[in-house]
């Protein structure tokens, strides 16, 4: 029996960047990428809020769960978001998205099921602060 008839090559994970002049930023810009991704985020209309927060002291894990709960929250009400606002407080993260339910006509692009800690980092690059991650789609 041949093994290599029982595999294929797949490409499921797309790694991304997000800059910022603050770790917010950062986080913010991150999910800018990851949300245009799925569809042009500049088309995305601002019409509902959703807030949450998060404690995580490790900047590496807080990245994954920020992204992971945008994806969570996005499904959990049926959203696409293109407005994303972090604050931290010491290791508490208070979160404000924005953006409106799917339409038909929205352009769909790839679906992102989440982000992983391959490749995770988040450093302070010069000025400015740098996170990247590979998500799976």
């Amino acid at each position: 029996m041949q093994t290599t008839e029982n595999y294929f090559a797949h490409n499921a994970e797309i790694g991304i960047i997000g800059r910022g002049e603050t770790i917010e930023a950062c986080f913010a810009n991150i999910a800018r990428v990851m949300f245009a991704l799925m569809t042009n985020i500049e088309n995305v209309h601002q019409i509902q809020i959703i807030t949450f927060e998060f404690e995580e002291a490790d900047l590496e894990v807080a990245l994954v769960t920020w992204l992971n709960l945008l994806l969570a929250k996005a499904q959990e009400h049926h959203l696409v978001f293109g407005d994303f606002r972090l604050k931290r407080e010491a290791n508490v993260w208070k979160a404000t998205v924005a953006g409106e339910p799917w339409r038909e006509n929205t352009e769909r692009g790839i679906e992102v099921k989440g982000a992983t800690q391959t490749m995770l980092s988040v450093r302070k690059v010069e000025h400015l602060w740098e996170a990247r991650c590979v998500v799976s789609v």
